[in-house]
């Protein structure tokens, strides 16, 4: 799906255009000898970095001198038998065949193991779902006594909460009787809301007991409005269209049948004035008739009477792509194509712009101003009277595509900036009116992929440049750093988790009820605004891991004055530790290296360096 694929391009940009620091010397701080080949390492959200060997799993905290949990249970485990929930302290382990799964839940913070399928007497799990902000597990599955069976276990201390039996084994009876489960259950008041192939179900864990069932099957996933009263069920049905049930909390049907909509839904907005839905069709892997029969590969834009799920709108709003941003605002619906467009409807179906805004392809930013909505795009930029969708300009900025678009706010002077690649555009937020601030090149064909604001003037930054403008535009500085390389380039594996990739992972796997609703998809605002969302969310849950990591997401970047630039120097491929505000190297290392593999903690201050096949260096970068 574009719009995903989107979040995951733009979460690797981020990545990337930090890959370059770190900072390496011939003493590290730490040495872990991990002894099985080191097969896979993940820097977590929480700065714990993660690392399968032959043996299992080992977690290294910033800054320890051991590695804080060595799990071993399962021995070597792949990339593709871990589960990392987003914003969160934990990791799912499953392994084995389909009869034989194994899964086990860890607190990568804690280092501690919270669940385990054979310590907790299952044979077999369906599912495994950590449910947040409850900070509880929900596991579906069959139990050592054949029994299928619902448990429910608190994720700050692992207790098992309750435990359910839906069958009771030593009956025999027809297999197909017992029902099994389709889709990710929801904790909703005080019930656990289970989906099963033959009903919906409310269980009372505590009790032990069912407390309803209701004749709605093949359910994906679920929400509620904010009482808890009324029940939102989703079935994605096997055409990839997705039909949506509405249910009481006692299990009465509220709607005499599903609503059925084109694709799969990836957004759901419970509003006063109805249901606001964004459904994604993708036909992509259909050829022959059976493409020509499909809707067009596309987002699908709707609104439903919450009463009886029938249709609002005489006529939906064309998309032409997938939507990319989407906002309730006081007066109607605003979103943002990928493929280029915003437009705005009310919640009564009229159009509210006078005619559809053309943009270019992949919408950066959508940002309220004095003015009215300031886009950007990857080709032009331009601020838009919310009315009438209308230009305050009469035409938007026009710049050559480029690899790399960045912009920023420039609070002291109050004004948008965006480089373009090769210029730089200023937007006055008060008047609206637009200049070129400055024009540059950067070397072996580099376009700067960050835009900051610092004290000391406004930073550009590449792979192999760093740039500073004073705040007129003029030139401050301009250091470049070759590169060592393009082979040496290709073979660098490196990992930097800031908080923009973590707001980004979280995005993508909260929409479509993975993990809930997607906290912000509403929100006209800025970024910050956004990440106090996600901040805020997990400070609330009572557990230490999850102090420790909005802890960290309080701090200020361990490294924020330095870049650590991969070059080529005069003894050998080394990194350049290189002032923000100077440019000039501070510090420069020989790796001896020409294909490094390391990982960089942006906010903890670390850098890791894979030295051998079983051995990890780490080195304090605040020093």
């Amino acid at each position: 799906m574009k719009t995903r694929t989107y979040l995951a391009k733009l979460a690797l940009v981020v990545l990337f255009a930090f890959c370059v620091q770190g900072v390496l010397a011939q003493n590290p701080d730490f040495t872990y000898k991990l002894g099985g080949k080191i097969t896979y390492r993940k820097l977590t959200d929480a700065g714990v970095l993660v690392v399968a060997n032959g043996d299992g799993l080992v977690g290294i905290k910033p800054g320890a001198s051991e590695p804080h949990f060595n799990f071993k249970d399962y021995g070597r485990v792949k990339p593709d038998e871990l589960e990392f929930v987003p914003m969160s302290p934990y990791l799912v382990v499953s392994q084995g065949g389909f009869m034989t799964a194994k899964k086990s839940v860890i607190d990568f913070v804690s280092g501690k193991k919270m669940f385990g399928t054979e310590e907790n007497g299952w044979k077999l799990t369906n599912r495994c779902d950590v449910m947040l902000p409850q900070n509880k597990l929900v596991v579906l599955g069959s139990r050592k006594s054949g029994a299928m069976a619902v448990g429910l276990y608190d994720l700050a201390t692992g207790k098992e909460e309750g435990l359910v039996e839906l069958n009771d084994p030593k009956k025999v009876g027809f297999a197909s009787a017992i029902p099994q489960f389709s889709g990710r259950p929801a904790i909703i008041g005080d019930g656990l809301i289970v989906p099963t192939t033959k009903n919906l179900m409310q269980i009372d864990v505590k009790s032990g007991k069912t407390a309803w069932t209701t004749k709605v099957d093949d359910i994906t996933w679920l929400t509620a409005d904010a009482t808890g009263n009324e029940i939102y069920a989703f079935e994605q049905t096997q055409g990839g269209d997705t039909k949506i049930y509405k249910v009481k909390n006692d299990g009465t049907i509220l709607w005499e049948k599903g609503v059925k909509v084109k694709g799969k839904v990836s957004r759901f907005e419970i509003l006063p004035q109805g249901l606001a839905i964004v459904s994604d069709v993708d036909n992509s892997g259909k050829s022959g008739l059976a493409k020509l029969a499909s809707a067009a590969s596309e987002s699908k834009i709707g609104f439903l009477n919450a009463k009886d799920g029938s249709d609002l709108w005489e006529k939906a709003p064309k998309t032409k792509g997938y939507v990319q941003h989407f906002y309730v605002m006081s007066d109607g619906i605003l979103f943002g194509i990928q493929e280029g467009g915003i437009n705005k409807i009310s919640f009564d179906g009229t159009t509210l712009f006078k005619k559809p805004l053309k943009t270019g392809e992949n919408i950066h930013t959508m940002a309220l101003t004095p003015k009215g909505l300031i886009y950007i795009t990857d080709t032009d930029a331009d601020i838009i009277n919310l009315s009438s969708g209308e230009s305050i300009w009469n035409k938007p900025i026009k710049y050559k595509k480029a690899s790399a678009v960045a912009s920023t706010y420039d609070a002291r002077n109050k004004r948008y900036l965006i480089s373009t690649g090769e210029e730089m555009v200023a937007i006055n937020e008060t008047s609206g009116d637009i200049s070129t601030l400055a024009k540059y090149k950067f070397e072996e064909k580099e376009v700067p992929g960050t835009l900051k604001v610092r004290d000391g003037g406004l930073l550009l930054t590449s792979d192999q440049n760093v740039m500073m403008l004073n705040f007129d535009g003029s030139k401050k500085f301009h250091e470049y750093y070759r590169s060592p390389g393009k082979s040496t380039a290709g073979g660098i594996l490196a990992g930097v988790m800031g908080v923009a990739s973590m707001a980004m992972s979280s995005a993508a796997a909260y929409q479509g009820g993975r993990y809930g609703t997607y906290a912000g998809s509403n929100m006209l605002n800025s970024y910050g605004e956004q990440m106090k969302v996600y901040q805020e969310g997990f400070a609330n849950i009572a557990s230490a891991s999850f102090a420790e990591m909005n802890k960290r997401f309080k701090a200020t970047s361990a490294t924020e004055n330095y870049q650590f630039i991969l070059t080529k120097l005069e003894d050998g491929v080394g990194l350049a530790k290189v002032s923000k505000d100077t440019g000039k190297k501070d510090k420069e290392i020989v790796l001896k290296d020409k294909k490094p593999e390391y990982e960089v903690d942006e906010f903890g201050g670390f850098l890791y360096y894979q030295k051998d096949g079983s051995t990890l260096y780490a080195f304090d970068l605040k020093k």
